[in-house]
């Protein structure tokens, strides 16, 4: 450590970005690798309830609020034939699986994920296939879900034993479309015609329903934003959001690059943002887009074998696929992203982890044995926890660096989030410094007699440190030393750390 650099802040009540919605700090589970079998679903185990679902893995699921689940994928959703997975599971048919080229069984199906779903207090967000199949099997999809009975598929959910409608009130129409790489790619007129005419015949059914319009599967495709404009072009007062997906890696191992991914994060979604504006102009509407990133995370450190065991090993049921062993360099993106996720909290109103057990996933499972938290499971569970309310900007002051692909990367990466129901705000902060403290003076006197609940730290010494089912060496702790004194807080950032400042308000 070579000494501490200055950081000053402005926090104000008054400094509004938007309104978070609880759906921000959403999940993703999908038939990939070991996420349902293994993961979610594992009748065998010791930890295995009366459904088969692993009591361990519920657990740590509800530690981390997660209030909406994306299901059943993912690219594996452009070949799924839901009808396989509903039913006596004896009757249930094997099938290719296309997408990860693995063998799906069937045995855990929409039945079993809506129990699961309930059991960690979450809800549905359902993606419907429009690779390989059309308007009519979402429809029929919608109606065995959602419609209460006396129709052919009501009444096939009702004899299958959910005499209740399962109710899922949010849709995806389809899953990265724009990808050469999913079955059934469509070019954007394509997509966006088939988009409009889903969406209009599935409010006929249920005019209740939320759904989101596929987006770019990420902002390097050579068709973003075209395919924004296109699609909406379609699309626009037909869905309510639209999607966005992105991952981040560090296969360069150049921590200051891979510290600033954030900015392209940033970049992504003021981008979209500005794509759905202008398609409001264009088309003369009132209605403002929000936004779903319901794909997002690291994801690097697994690919070049995953791809070795789905060309050469292909068709077993559930592989060990996209198992990346977090570290706590990865924690520290993570908190970065999810800070700019609340930074544009105004528009961007769901969001997925991806995913959440087992592949690329802040929770771990042994086939044998128990269960543990990986270090990128902290800051989500933190935001989830505490960053519930009023997301606020900090105006802040601090020094800044460049990289290979980023210039003016701020040394502190922040936000706050304000409960007025709990009294309480809470500001999120990540030192990308690797060597010095940063002393944070922060302007609080807008909060009247403000007060200090907690300073929560999550620091390490070795930036490739992870976490197993034996050894937790990232692990978050409660520090002393900082201050709120007329009206100013007084606190030190450790060298690259997620920090957590908690504080009561009047």
């Amino acid at each position: 450590m070579s000494g501490a650099k200055k950081a000053k802040m402005v926090l104000d009540r008054e400094f509004r970005i938007g309104d978070v919605d609880k759906r921000i700090y959403g999940s993703f589970v999908e038939h990939l690798g070991r996420c349902v079998y293994g993961g979610v679903y594992q009748p065998d185990h010791p930890q295995a309830d009366e459904d088969g679902f692993r009591k361990d893995v519920i657990e740590l699921v509800k530690e981390l609020d997660v209030p909406i689940i994306r299901y059943p994928g993912g690219n594996f959703v452009s070949n799924f034939y839901w009808e396989d997975s509903v039913g006596p599971v004896e009757d249930r048919p094997a099938r290719l699986e296309l997408a990860w080229r693995t063998l799906e069984t069937n045995r855990f199906g929409l039945g079993e994920f809506s129990k699961w779903v309930k059991k960690v207090n979450s809800e549905t967000m359902m993606a419907i296939n429009l690779g390989t199949r059309g308007i009519s099997d979402a429809c029929n999809l919608l109606e065995y879900c959602n419609h209460p009975g006396g129709t052919k598929y009501s009444d096939l959910r009702r004899r299958h034993g959910a005499q209740e409608p399962y109710n899922v009130k949010t849709w995806c129409l389809g899953n990265e479309m724009d990808g050469p790489w999913q079955v059934g790619h469509k070019t954007p007129e394509e997509y966006g015609r088939l988009a409009v005419e889903t969406a209009r015949a599935m409010r006929q059914i249920d005019p209740s329903i939320e759904l989101v319009s596929c987006g770019s599967s990420n902002s390097k495709m050579p068709t973003f934003p075209d395919w924004e404009a296109t699609t909406l072009s379609h699309t626009y007062d037909a869905v309510d959001f639209i999607s966005m997906h992105q991952y981040f890696g560090n296969a360069e191992d150049d921590t200051p690059n891979f510290l600033a991914q954030s900015l392209e994060m940033d970049h992504f979604i003021k981008t979209v943002i500005s794509t759905c504006d202008y398609v409001k102009a264009r088309l003369r509407s009132k209605k403002t887009m929000n936004l779903s990133f319901d794909e997002w995370n690291v994801w690097f450190h697994t690919k070049a074998s995953d791809d070795d065991t789905m060309a050469n090993r292909p068709w077993t049921v559930a592989p060990a696929l996209l198992e990346d062993p977090y570290t706590f360099e990865d924690a520290l993106v993570v908190g970065c992203l999810l800070i700019t996720l609340l930074k544009h909290a105004d528009r961007v109103k769901m969001a997925c982890l991806a995913q959440l057990i087992n592949v690329i996933a802040p929770i771990m499972t042994d086939n044998n044995g128990g269960a543990w938290r990986q270090t990128i499971f902290y800051p989500f569970e933190h935001t989830s926890r505490f960053g519930r309310g009023v997301a606020l900007e900090t105006i802040l002051s601090c020094d800044k660096y460049d990289t290979k692909d980023f210039t003016d990367v701020p040394v502190v990466e922040s936000v706050a989030v304000m409960n007025e129901e709990a009294g309480e705000v809470t500001l999120f902060a990540v030192n990308r410094d690797l060597c010095d403290n940063v002393e944070l003076g922060c302007d609080v006197s807008s909060f009247g007699s403000a007060s200090l609940i907690e300073h929560i730290v999550l620091a390490c010494s070795d930036l490739k440190a992870v976490n197993t089912l034996t050894a937790s060496p990232v692990a978050p702790k409660s520090v002393q030393g900082g201050k709120v004194d007329s009206g100013r807080l007084e606190a030190v950032l450790p060298p690259a750390s997620w920090n957590v400042i908690r504080l009561k308000i009047s």
